[in-house]
């Protein structure tokens, strides 16, 4: 049977809104999934491995990779740069494997309108409300007072983009939005779009119709 196209999940929110935590959850409920690891300019944090987390690259080496066609998207965010390399993508969807993007809306809009558009499925995670947003920053333990109020001030311009994407879930329970979220990727897998064995399987089905009726 003929292996269907990856679908490219694209997943994007404003910083502290979950879906770096529910694109974690998804490749752990199936492993076929893969994480589409980006390449930035930012400095590792604690316990980031280079090529699992990010590839990391100068300023230099990423503006190369951009002028030579090499990524999917990319994008400057807090004064640092994050981009997709095209072919590991592309690779994958090719032979039918899924892959999830966490990047922001910036980097959404570059997928959606790409030469691979077809193959993608976008959501987008809402939190419940700003407080709870602003809580979950500072409860992270990552970032300065400083970054945060600035990922606040952000964060609205963000979530003014929510109505360019397939999907929005609003992220008050995050074992009820990765249940969502498994939700809509088997609703899109089973497309007849997606499902190219179908036509060979109602022509059979037809076939064994003919059979009887002899």
């Amino acid at each position: 049977m003929q292996a269907r196209r990856g679908i490219l999940i694209i997943l994007s929110s404003p910083s502290g809104a979950g879906k770096s935590t529910l694109a974690q959850r998804l490749i752990a409920w199936d492993e076929t999934l893969s994480f589409s690891v980006s390449a930035t300019t930012r400095s590792p944090r604690e316990g980031e491995v280079e090529g699992r987390e990010y590839y990391f690259r100068s300023r230099d080496q990423f503006e190369a990779m951009v002028t030579g066609g090499e990524m999917l998207e990319h994008a400057e965010v807090f004064d640092n740069l994050y981009g997709s390399p095209k072919a590991p993508v592309e690779d994958a969807i090719r032979v039918g494997r899924d892959v999830i993007f966490d990047i922001d809306w910036q980097g959404g809009q570059q997928v959606r309108n790409s030469a691979l558009a077809e193959d993608v499925v976008s959501i987008f995670i809402l939190p419940p409300s700003i407080h709870e947003l602003e809580n979950r920053l500072k409860s992270r333990g990552q970032d300065s007072d400083a970054v945060i109020a600035s990922r606040m001030q952000k964060s609205r311009d963000e979530i003014s983009h929510w109505a360019e994407y397939d999907y929005c879930l609003i992220n008050r329970d995050i074992d009820a939005a990765e249940a969502e979220l498994k939700a809509i990727l088997t609703a899109e897998r089973l497309k007849r779009s997606r499902q190219p064995g179908l036509i060979d399987l109602v022509r059979d089905l037809n076939a064994e119709f003919e059979e009887r009726d002899t």
